[in-house]
């Protein structure tokens, strides 16, 4: 009698699990992404209307390539960090310049539709942690999410630096105490895991964002002068380094799971 064993396939997570190489990559993303939007609106002369067009049609299209992994693809799902933390820069930006909204305005707006998502969220999968993001459904949950924490970190971050005149370096230091505090509450106190994971994403924002701003903004307003330029490719070559590493080290593992 032949006996046929049927194998099911394991449910595949689409985003990294949380870990060190996650949180620097994540943190000069972000960085990357303020730096980047100045440089292309900026430098390049293509003005916040004509550079947030290109770049929500490149983020468009880094979205379809990362849906259509159906797993977490290291090079796939930074490409599309790093687009969504330019576009999510350049949305409040825009509201900002553009359109005269007040960054008190702006924070508070992000704020409520960032709370509307996780509650839709939760409310249609019973969850907000992004160790189950296995679905279509859940991964737009996610994406959007995502989107709205960058518009809201780029809001909160003018707010403090530039409304509050507290200059680039203290408000990066402010933000870095604050997830400090996090971590602490995270791993002394015990706190719920899915709230500091994301009270820790939206605040990462505002971090890197600050210290983009100390490393390219010019002496006169706080900065260190190395430009938009020379800061962007920078990250760009420390987040492709990681990207490397991380996909070698995926590859690794999932050899080592095979040969188990």
């Amino acid at each position: 009698m032949l006996l046929l064993t049927q194998r099911i396939a394991p449910v595949l997570n689409r985003v990294p699990d949380v870990s060190v190489d996650f949180w620097l990559i994540k943190l000069m993303a972000v960085t990357m992404g303020e730096t980047a939007a100045d440089y292309l609106a900026i430098n390049l002369g293509l003005g916040l209307t004509v550079t947030s067009l290109i770049m929500a049609g490149v983020l468009i299209v880094a979205l379809v390539l990362q849906f259509g992994q159906k797993r977490y693809t290291p090079w796939a799902y930074w490409l599309t960090v790093v687009l969504v933390s330019v576009v999510g820069t350049l949305i409040t930006d825009n509201l900002v310049d553009n359109f005269g909204v007040r960054l008190q305005t702006t924070t508070i707006a992000f704020s409520v539709l960032l709370a509307m998502t996780f509650s839709v969220w939760y409310a249609s999968e019973g969850t907000l942690s992004i160790h189950t993001i296995h679905t279509t459904r859940r991964e737009i949950f996610y994406w959007l999410a995502i989107l709205f924490t960058f518009s809201l970190g780029t809001a909160a971050g003018d707010l403090v630096a530039e409304s509050f005149d507290t200059g680039y370096l203290t408000t990066g230091l402010l933000f870095g105490g604050v997830i400090a505090l996090i971590a602490f509450a995270y791993y002394a106190l015990k706190i719920n895991g899915v709230l500091a994971f994301w009270l820790a994403y939206i605040l990462t924002r505002p971090l890197g964002a600050s210290f983009g701003d100390l490393l390219s903004q010019p002496a006169e307003y706080g900065g260190l002068g190395l430009g938009t330029t020379f800061t962007s490719l920078v990250f760009l070559g420390c987040i492709l380094a990681l990207v490397l590493y991380m996909t070698m080290k995926k590859d690794d593992e999932e050899i080592g799971e095979i040969l188990l």
